[in-house]
């Protein structure tokens, strides 16, 4: 452009070129290069580099004024949250979780390289490249290894979370797993919403293309019972997510950056100008909130036992008989401790076994089996 001269005779008309919301370039900058202060090692472009470059300007994302090509992480992280937040809410579909999953790791990833390249850190793996000889870029898990990583706390367990539920996905069978993991998929989807306009900017935040998802059926407290007992979690699943969340403590599984879960409530609008709001929050700790929380079930962990705790159930059932000799050699025969069973996890201790309610109904179908053994 300096050369060419007419219409780049000033140096802002270069930098109407080249300066963008993400990036901006001064006056200093074109003067280095007039005077071949910096950059002089690099060649000029040609004739037909500088037409195709201006045929093609302003090679810009319309809606939020990225550029396509300088900020093609941003602008891919963005469109990959949004797809998978459309698709979870799409009607019909029977796997949304797993969908949303996939999509929102890779909307993670790719925002995170955003940073990084913002911030100047290389987060290539040092010497690896593809079969084709590309460069190899940290994964999602790698990239929250590092300090200097903005996603911190309840954000990164989170997605240690959907990563460690995305390898079941990967590598074994689900069935529907959407009523389970949802206040996990909506923390992720805030989580990066907040992210992305804390260190991007507010005018890249998604809430005005995700609009509220609309609801065409309402649950009784039956209906509800009947409907979590009849879409049990896979063993495989259970045991992956009670082993991930057995390693947290109460102020972590309360984090809502971890997982977030609300409670719908009918009610009529109090105030004229909210007639028309479909959802309406409310603060955790205020006056409605305590309110709202006196009608609502409160979620609680799943019951964990001692191998003495199994044993009094099972006599307390109809079977006296039944030892801690016979449990300790039931458990071994079906090695029932197994991962990905789903019948317990480690205990608060070094060295020691709880176990679920599902493993209890299995020692007493074993004893109803047995017969009159252990009557």
């Amino acid at each position: 452009m300096i050369a060419r001269g007419s219409p780049f005779a000033n140096d802002q008309d270069i930098l109407a070129y080249f300066t963008r919301p993400t990036r901006s370039v001064n006056h200093r900058l074109i003067s280095e290069i007039r005077s071949e202060a910096k950059h002089k090692a690099i060649k000029p472009a040609s004739d037909d580099d500088l037409d195709a470059f201006l045929a093609t300007w302003p090679d810009i994302d319309h809606e939020t004024g990225l550029s396509v090509r300088g900020d093609e992480l941003l602008i891919k992280a963005r469109e990959a949250m949004i797809a998978a937040v459309q698709t979870f809410n799409s009607a019909g579909l029977t796997f949304r979780a797993e969908l949303f999953i996939v999509t929102a790791i890779i909307a993670w990833t790719y925002l995170l390289h955003a940073w990084f390249k913002r911030e100047g850190i290389d987060y290539r793996y040092p010497g690896q490249t593809t079969k084709e000889g590309a460069d190899k870029f940290w994964e999602l898990g790698h990239c929250l290894k590092q300090g200097k990583c903005p996603a911190k706390g309840g954000v990164a367990k989170n997605l240690q979370f959907l990563i460690e539920i995305r390898h079941e996905i990967e590598h074994r069978s689900t069935s529907r797993i959407d009523d389970a993991l949802g206040a996990k998929l909506q923390s992720c989807a805030l989580n990066f919403n907040d992210l992305l306009k804390k260190e991007f900017g507010a005018q890249y935040g998604l809430e005005k293309r995700l609009p509220i998802a609309l609801q065409f059926v309402s649950f009784g407290s039956e209906q509800r019972s009947a409907l979590k007992k009849a879409s049990g979690l896979p063993k495989n699943l259970e045991a992956a997510i009670d082993a991930f969340e057995h390693s947290l403590d109460e102020e972590q599984m309360k984090d809502s950056a971890y997982r977030m879960s609300y409670g719908f409530v009918p009610m009529a609008a109090k105030k004229p100008g909210a007639a028309d709001m479909a959802v309406q929050i409310v603060s955790p700790g205020s006056s409605e909130a305590g309110e709202i929380e006196k009608i609502i079930f409160k979620e609680v962990n799943k019951n964990r036992y001692p191998p003495g705790k199994v044993v009094e159930k099972v006599q307390a059932a109809g079977f006296p008989k039944f030892s801690m000799h016979d449990h300790t050699q039931l458990w071994k025969k079906r090695d029932a401790k197994k991962d990905g069973k789903g019948f317990g996890c480690p205990g608060d201790y070094k060295g020691s076994w709880v176990w679920f309610d599902r493993w209890v109904e299995e020692v007493i179908s074993h004893c109803e089996a047995e017969g009159e053994r252990y009557r």
